[in-house]
């Protein structure tokens, strides 16, 4: 057991880091995601309205609605260059459990963009009126909801991976799946302007993401041997 342990342990270990590395070296697909974020969150007091009030009722619902479609337009990364060079069929074929490997593929992309959307989102915040005092539930809601949407990405990115235009259809596929997310993470960010208890709402986002950690590797190792046949 020990060694089946050390072994998807070392696997995970070394996808992460080589798709770290391969992340920072294109840094255009690093940066995009973060930039659409920055200037989709930019926008709003331009085109909306300078005044304060006007801005933090819309805050909470920008600042995630601006993080979920960043990540979306990350999801294709996951598992594209990979299909594209064939290394993903020597990934499936290999020893090592699959969905291990997706679990290394997964926490690498939250890490280089999940989480880097979650560590600008107080700056950003500020821009849109937002009270300092409630960043801290802004930043809670980010770190639970960002890893969901990735793994939840994940199993549709599978699906789509061997279709040459299959950002649209992977659209249809997730956005469904990731309403949840996007309403308890709203919410309770905009709670927390009201001075109410939020604990419900990080409680199902949580929830949400254990939910998807215990299921979404195995559906997404699934899906890439369905995909691969």
């Amino acid at each position: 057991m020990d060694g089946v342990h050390n072994s998807a342990m070392t696997a995970f270990t070394t996808i992460f880091r080589r798709d770290v590395k391969l992340a920072l070296r294109h840094r255009s697909e690093l940066i995009n995601p973060l930039a659409f974020f920055v200037i989709v969150v930019s926008l709003f007091p331009l085109g909306l309205s300078t005044d304060s009030r006007t801005l933090l009722q819309v805050a909470p619902a920008v600042l995630w609605i601006s993080a979920l479609l960043a990540t979306m337009l990350s999801l294709e990364s996951i598992f594209r260059s990979d299909y594209e060079d064939g290394s993903l069929e020597q990934l499936v074929l290999s020893d090592h459990p699959l969905f291990v490997i997706v679990l290394g593929k997964v926490a690498a992309h939250w890490c280089t963009t999940g989480l880097l959307l979650t560590l600008i989102s107080p700056a950003l915040a500020i821009s849109l009126a937002f009270p300092t005092q409630n960043l801290g539930i802004l930043v809670w809601t980010l770190l639970l909801g960002t890893p969901t949407l990735s793994l939840i990405g994940s199993i549709g990115v599978a699906l789509t991976v061997g279709l040459r235009r299959g950002g649209i259809l992977l659209a249809l596929l997730i956005l469904p799946l990731y309403i949840p997310i996007l309403i308890f993470g709203a919410s309770a960010v905009d709670m927390s302007i009201d001075d109410l208890d939020v604990a419900g709402q990080l409680y199902l986002l949580a929830a949400l993401l254990v939910l998807s950690f215990t299921l979404a590797p195995f559906a997404t190792a699934a899906a890439l041997r369905v995909t691969l046949e």
